[in-house]
């Protein structure tokens, strides 16, 4: 799915769910003595571990996930307190033998480290030639890209502006030379898209072709962490005017939303899942394990709903296993409990060209262009009618201001 640079502004649909992981995170830095990501240092290795827990490594210290103070990385990975810092660290992407995969490797110099349950294996460490013949020592960077997304199962290793390709299958090295992109400390791939960390900034590059597409580089601290007038992860207040309409929304990695093409898709979260609907293809990431993608997915709109035809909007009452398709001028009910999944109910709007919708306590709005129609519940939305007088999206609905 690909991340739009347009006016950045809160995703109604998933604003209760990031209030809650706020609620559970601590952005403060408890000791004066520990560094601060938010001062806009670089990082030295991310990687996620096998839970999907994404660690950021700077020097002796390390960040669990997107938001909190700074901790030893010992207190993660125990022999780390013997290594000092790391070189480059990745998850191994290897289906085929589950010996390997989701194991972490971490780098230093000519060593290699790997750790499972972040406890390191027997044996290790290891030469790099040893387990990754032809990689090159004292790397900058290494991130894991999976089969569909590169050629085969490989890893990146990055060298200066060298990137070295490892096939895990054939354990062949081909390198490239990557003259466009800045040199990166760091990289991490994240939703199927791969960044480039060079300093307080990252870039977005594709992990076949290198190519850049977009605007670069940009701060991380306004989407890979939670900062102070940074972004959402802050106290940032997007600027907007009333003319604007919800988007659909497009997941970031560590924040809300960015402003998308409200035709592109749309999302909602259910059961601690994250449904993403894009075109016809629906995508379900783990939110409890830092929004992972279920191994299986994408799957079509036929294969996981039992549906076909553009989705305009989605949504799904608290409490409730019914999900709400909006679909040009029909809205349809398909039950989550059933197997195999298929259409419940089907009934006319009496308007289209729907932009979003979402279900709370309060009822349902349903949003179109800078106004919503607001109902009592789902089904007086769906023997509706007639539509009722429309009203207008405020600010504070968006949680931005001027």
């Amino acid at each position: 799915m690909e991340l739009f640079t347009k006016t950045l502004f809160l995703c109604l649909a998933l604003a209760l769910l990031m209030e809650h992981l706020r609620e559970h995170h601590d952005a403060a830095v408890d000791d004066a003595s520990l560094p601060d990501r938010c001062d806009g240092i670089g990082f030295d290795a991310i990687t996620p571990d096998e839970q999907g827990t994404t660690f950021f490594f700077r020097g002796s210290h390390l960040w669990e996930g997107f938001h909190g103070p700074a901790q030893l990385s010992n207190g993660s990975f125990q022999e780390l307190d013997d290594i000092g810092h790391v070189d480059a660290a990745f998850r191994m992407h290897n289906i085929e033998h589950r010996d390997d995969h989701d194991h972490i490797y971490f780098f230093l110099g000519d060593k290699v480290f790997s750790y499972y349950a972040h406890h390191l294996e027997e044996g290790y460490p290891k030469e790099i030639q040893q387990d990754f013949p032809g990689v090159p020592s004292h790397l900058d960077a290494a991130v894991e890209c999976p089969k569909g997304e590169c050629m085969t199962d490989s890893v990146l290793f990055f060298k200066g502006q060298d990137v070295h390709v490892y096939d895990i299958v054939t354990k062949t090295v081909k390198t490239k030379t990557w003259s466009h992109l800045p040199v990166c400390t760091s990289a991490l791939r994240w939703l199927e898209h791969y960044y480039c960390f060079h300093g307080n900034n990252f870039t977005k590059f594709h992990p076949v072709s290198g190519e850049v597409s977009g605007v670069y580089p940009k701060d991380a601290r306004s989407y890979f962490m939670k900062c102070p007038n940074y972004g959402h992860g802050g106290h940032y207040k997007a600027k907007v005017t009333s003319s604007q309409a919800p988007s659909t929304c497009v997941w970031t990695p560590g924040q809300v939303v960015e402003g998308g093409d409200q035709r592109g898709g749309c999302c909602l979260f259910l059961r601690d899942n994250i449904y993403l609907i894009k075109d016809d293809q629906v995508y379900i990431y783990k939110a409890a394990a830092h929004y992972t993608l279920i191994e299986g997915y994408p799957k079509t709109l036929k294969e996981e709903l039992g549906i076909e035809g553009h989705v305009d909007a989605a949504f799904v009452c608290p409490d409730n296993h019914t999900v709400h398709i909006i679909i040009g001028g029909t809205i349809r009910a398909v039950d989550l409990s059933a197997t195999p999944r298929a259409v419940t109910r089907e009934m006319p709007l009496p308007f289209s060209d729907i932009d979003a919708a979402l279900c709370s306590a309060e009822g349902v709005n349903v949003f179109k262009g800078a106004t919503y129609y607001h109902y009592e519940s789902p089904m007086t939305l769906a023997m509706s009618r007639i539509a009722p007088e429309p009203l207008n999206v405020t600010r504070a609905m968006m949680g931005c201001e001027e």
